[in-house]
C-alpha cells in the first residue's frame, strides 16, 4: 500500500499519472465558483502564478508509516518541508489492527526538498503538554519548530528545536479564560514569528476570537486584538449572513496568520470568509472577502504569501469549496483559483493549509478523510 501522499493503490497512481494536467490560470468568470467579487484585476493575466501537481513527491514514507489528518505545514529556509499530522485520527485498520496495513507516523515529520524523510518526532513528553488535537506548525528564522492544537482542552503552543527538544510552552492545557486572558490560549490554530522583534503572533483560534502576541524567547505577553483591531469579547455572535453587515468579531476559527515584508499582518477569519490586515500593533488596515456566500466552515482557511520581493500574491486555501484562491495582496481581490473537490492528485478533500518554498512551489494539506500532503510545482507566472 502506498501511503506517502494519501494515494491508496498502484491503480490510483496510474490513474493520476494519466490525468496529470496543468492547473491554474483558470478563467474564474467561466467557473461555477465565480462570484461578482472574483473578477480578474491584473492587467497582465499571463503573469498570474500557475501550478502543476507532483503526484509522487513525498510518497514513499519509511517504516510502513501512514498519515492521519495533516493539520499543518511549514517550509524552512533550506526548503525543508515540515508537517504536523494527527495519528489519533487513523482508524483501526489504518493503525494495523485489522489486516495487513500500516504504522501511524510520528506527529511531526521533516522532509528534504526531494520528499524524503529527514527526521520525525512528537507526542506526549516530559515537561510539556502535547495537544489533544494537533493543529498548525511553524518553523521560525532560528529553525525552532512551533506546534499548536485545537482540541477542546488545548490552550497552549509549544516550541521545540528541530530535533524535538522542548524549549517553551505558552499557555496551559484546560486553563483558557476567554479572549482577553493574557496567559492562556483558546484552541490556537496557527502562528508566525517576527524575526525583527522575536515575537510570536498566534491565531487564537477555535475557542478565542483574537490575535495574541508573546515574546518568542520568554513567552511574556505583549498585546492582543480582535477583528478590526477592537478588543474581543466572547458574547454570542449572529450566524454568518453574506447579506448582513460584516460581523465585528472574528468568527471561529481564527485559522491562520502571516506577516509580509512590509510589516502588514494577514489573518484568516475563516467562517467570516475574509482576510483582515493589520499593522503589527493591531491597527486595522483593510479586509477582503473571498466567495462571501460560502456557508459552514467558510472559505478562508489560510494566508500564504508569494516569494517575490513585493509579495504580490496571497494564496488562500479554501476547505469548503476545495480550491486555492489567488489574491492580489494589496487589493485583496481574487484573481484566479485552482483545484476542485476530489481524491485524485491535484484535487482536495477538506483542504486545510498551504506553505511555499523558495522556488514558489506550494504544499497543501488535507484533513477529514483527505489525510495527505501534496506538492504543486509552480510552472508559470
Amino acid at each position: 500500500m502506498v501511503t506517502g501522499a494519501g494515494v491508496g493503490s498502484s491503480v490510483a497512481i496510474a490513474a493520476m499519472v494519466l490525468t496529470l494536467v496543468t492547473i491554474g490560470c483558470a478563467d474564474v468568470n467561466k467557473s461555477p465558483l465565480s462570484v461578482a467579487d472574483a473578477l480578474p484585476v491584473s492587467d497582465s493575466p499571463d503573469d498570474t502564478p500557475s501550478f502543476r501537481v507532483d503526484p509522487f513527491w513525498g510518497r514513499d514514507l519509511p517504516n510502513d508509516w501512514i498519515l492521519g489528518q495533516v493539520a499543518g505545514v511549514a517550509v524552512n529556509a533550506q526548503d525543508h518541508v515540515w508537517i504536523v499530522h494527527r495519528p489519533r485520527t487513523l482508524d483501526a485498520r489504518q493503525r494495523g489492527e485489522e489486516g495487513i496495513c500500516c504504522v501511524p507516523a510520528p506527529p511531526v515529520i521533516e522532509f528534504a526538498p526531494d520528499g524524503t524523510v529527514i527526521r520525525s518526532w512528537g507526542g506526549p513528553g516530559e515537561g510539556f503538554e502535547w495537544p489533544d488535537n494537533e493543529h498548525g506548525i511553524y518553523v521560525d528564522y532560528e529553525d525552532h519548530v512551533w506546534v499548536g492544537g485545537n482540541g477542546s482542552a488545548d490552550a497552549q503552543v509549544l516550541k521545540f528545536t528541530g530535533d524535538g527538544e522542548f524549549l517553551l510552552q505558552i499557555g496551559r492545557s484546560g486553563q483558557s479564560d476567554g479572549s482577553n486572558d493574557t496567559e492562556d490560549l483558546g484552541r490556537p490554530a496557527g502562528m508566525v514569528v517576527d524575526p525583527e522583534t522575536n515575537e510570536v503572533y498566534i491565531a487564537d483560534g477555535y475557542g478565542n476570537r483574537r490575535v495574541i502576541v508573546f515574546d518568542a524567547e520568554t513567552g511574556e505577553y505583549r498585546r492582543h486584538w480582535g477583528a478590526y483591531g477592537d478588543r474581543p469579547d466572547d458574547l454570542k455572535l449572529p450566524v454568518y449572513d453574506a447579506e448582513a453587515e460584516p460581523i465585528r468579531q472574528f468568527l471561529s476559527p481564527v485559522h491562520d496568520i502571516t506577516i509580509a515584508h512590509d510589516g502588514l499582518v494577514y489573518v484568516a477569519d475563516r467562517a467570516n470568509n475574509r482576510v483582515q490586515v493589520f499593522q503589527k500593533d493591531g491597527e486595522f488596515v483593510r479586509e477582503g472577502f473571498v466567495r462571501p456566500d460560502t456557508l459552514g466552515s467558510g472559505s478562508v482557511s489560510g494566508v500564504t504569501l508569494s516569494i517575490d520581493a513585493d509579495q504580490r500574491w496571497l494564496f488562500v486555501p479554501d476547505g469548503t469549496n476545495n480550491v486555492v484562491w489567488i489574491l492580489d495582496r494589496l487589493s485583496l481581490e481574487v484573481v484566479d483559483h485552482f483545484g476542485r473537490l476530489g481524491k485524485n492528485a491535484g484535487q482536495f478533500y477538506v483542504l486545510h493549509n498551504l506553505a511555499i518554498d523558495s522556488r514558489g512551489n506550494l504544499y497543501a494539506t488535507e484533513v477529514n478523510v483527505g489525510q495527505r500532503l501534496q506538492k504543486f510545482d509552480r510552472i508559470g507566472g
